[in-house]
């Protein structure tokens, strides 16, 4: 990014910090960036421009339910002999922001628990003898360091905050001097009741949200917000033409999945009426042919506002509608989740003996606490203990171990177009053999031809391995697809037998010719085929097939079509699947934790 583009970058930033602060409460802004100067600086300028005593809390990413939502407070119980509520984050961040660190990798439950507070603007508490209402009117700055496209917080967190912000290329040196200071950023807080959105705004703004591709219903609504804090920021009653600008670089830009046409009334009034004879070049006032020309309408102000907004490569691939095949879960970053008793992440404690787990010392006494003055007062003993614990006390921790992916690449080596075929595999192993370097992922090669089929690669991570071994693989021969698919569920069996997650990738045209039993005949061999493939549907395999038919976008009863059925897999034709599109489509079919 260029030095303007940094500081263009920086100013929009720094706006919509402003704005956030005049109207936080059930909003926020979705911030990338990796930590540095330029992240900090930003959360720094917006503290300044908070309320004053307005509390800012940061939430760490694993942090639990007690800690976020409150409980029982285990001293403070057993030194009252009574329940004593705990206050959690979000009720210590009523009236202020609430900042979720790594937000891309919060988890499900967490984003449900900060959207319900976002929703309600306040939380309900009922656990552990505890029972209590408290206010959570919270504004939120999630705090994204994803790298690629995939890693973005929970869609429904994303959903409620009204900015998304990028200063991921923002370097030190574009963070400027504020251009709004604290004292006009309170005084638009306190003009802000004040502000009128009138009727042709707010259907503008829906209209634009429309033809910009946003099926959200809550970013129409959050756009009129920030109109409002713009306008109230400007010193002004009524929502005008240059609030809706603002609203739509800030609130709707970021959430388009279209680039809408130029339209003739979003041409700039100094470009129309140039031809010679125009109603702008004409002299006369009474030439009959000279009309009045008509002001482009709310919306489409609003809308070209928003594509200046979007950068002109993200504008490229709207245009181009390269989303549509983008995938569509955020699979294939771990194997699935498998709850374990004794290793792995804690994920909580449940009520169980000593023999199923380790003893969670701290919620075995939580559970215990509320009820001390009962049991001290029909104690039979007089041993002065200072808690008295029974078995319905103990609490083991649970555990959730993540199990490792294997992907089983099954690949059909016969006929004359094989190596275009393993051109295609190998870059996708490539790519995959790169991620897996990350998340300690492996990847399998079955290979099938002439008569049989044989597992060329077992599970490994080896980059350099794969590369020779495929590169060494001689391509023609027969189609023993069956042979193929049993040698993948046998592997996969292994792999599954070993506590790891198989995902299998079938790459082939279908067109199957030796059966079982080694003998020539296709239409045995095709049923030979869906037999097998039904076969590893029964263990719930995940799995994609993927058609190198060159028909394969012209027939809609093709063979490998067929197979993905049987298998309950994935269908992806070839003609769309390059390295990096294939590398995609097997993320996206990876079984989720």
């Amino acid at each position: 990014m260029s030095g303007d583009g940094e500081a263009a970058a920086w100013a929009r930033a720094s706006h919509a910090a402003a704005l956030f602060a005049v109207d936080p409460l059930g909003s926020g802004v979705s911030l990338r960036a990796p930590p540095g100067p330029a992240r900090d600086a930003w959360v720094a300028l917006l503290r300044d421009y908070l309320p004053s005593g307005a509390p800012m809390r940061r939430a760490p990413l694993a942090i639990s339910d007690d800690r976020l939502l409150g409980g029982l407070d285990l001293a403070a119980t057993l030194r009252a002999g009574r329940p004593v509520a705990e206050t959690g984050l979000l009720a210590q961040a009523d009236g202020g922001v609430l900042v979720l660190s790594m937000a891309e990798r919060l988890s499900g439950g967490t984003a449900a628990r900060v959207a319900a507070a976002l929703d309600c603007g306040e939380i309900e508490l009922a656990r552990d003898g505890v029972s209590a209402r408290q206010h959570a009117r919270i504004g939120v700055v999630a705090l994204d360091e994803g790298h690629d496209d995939d890693e973005r917080p929970p869609a429904a967190l994303l959903d409620r905050l009204a900015f998304h912000l990028d200063l991921g290329e923002v370097s030190h040196r574009a963070v400027k001097e504020r251009c709004t200071s604290a004292a006009q950023v309170a005084a638009a807080r306190a003009r802000l009741p004040l502000v009128v959105a009138p009727a042709k705004a707010i259907e503008a703004l829906v209209a634009a949200a429309a033809r910009l591709g946003i099926d959200s219903l809550r970013a129409p609504l959050l756009a009129l917000r920030v109109a409002r804090a713009s306008c109230a920021l400007r010193c002004a009653d009524v929502i005008d033409d240059e609030d809706l600008a603002v609203a739509a670089c800030l609130a709707l830009a970021p959430r388009a999945t279209c680039a809408p046409p130029i339209e003739e009334s979003e041409v700039p009034p100094e470009e129309a009426g140039d031809e010679p004879g125009s109603a702008k070049n004409d002299p006369d006032p009474k030439n009959d042919n000279a009309q009045p020309r008509e002001a482009p309408a709310t919306d489409d102000l609003i809308v070209a506002a928003a594509r200046a907004a979007i950068p002109a490569d993200v504008l490229a691939r709207l245009a181009t509608d390269a989303r549509t095949h983008a995938p569509a879960a955020r699979g294939g970053k771990s194997g699935a989740a498998l709850v374990s008793a004794r290793r792995g992440r804690p994920m909580g404690a449940r009520r169980g003996a000593l023999r199923e787990g380790r003893l969670c010392l701290i919620e075995t006494l939580r559970a215990a606490a509320p009820w001390q003055p009962l049991r001290r007062a029909h104690a039979a003993d007089d041993a002065g203990l200072a808690v008295r614990v029974r078995a319905d006390d103990f609490r083991v921790t649970r555990f959730r171990e993540r199990r490792e992916t294997t992907a089983i690449f099954v690949v059909d080596a016969s006929g004359s177009s094989a190596m275009q075929r393993l051109g295609e595999v190998k870059g996708a192993i490539e790519l995959l053999l790169a991620d897996c370097y990350v998340r300690r992922d492996s990847v399998a090669l079955v290979v099938f031809r002439g008569k049989s089929a044989e597992i060329l690669l077992p599970p490994t991570r080896s980059l350099a391995r794969a590369k020779r071994l495929l590169a060494a693989l001689p391509g023609g021969g027969g189609t023993p697809l069956a042979h193929g698919l049993d040698a993948a569920g046998a592997l996969a069996e292994s792999v599954r037998r070993k506590g790891q997650t198989p995902l299998l990738i079938l790459l082939t045209d279908g067109r199957g010719n030796i059966d079982r039993k080694g003998a020539a005949d296709r239409a045995k061999a095709l049923d030979d085929a869906l037999d097998a493939a039904r076969r590893l549907r029964a263990p719930g395999l995940a799995a994609l097939a993927i058609d190198s038919s060159p028909a394969a976008a012209a027939r809609a009863d093709a063979p490998t079509r067929k197979i993905a059925e049987a298998m309950n897999g994935r269908y992806l034709k070839m003609p769309f699947a390059d390295a990096a599109t294939l590398s995609q489509a097997v993320r996206a079919a990876a079984p989720t934790p």
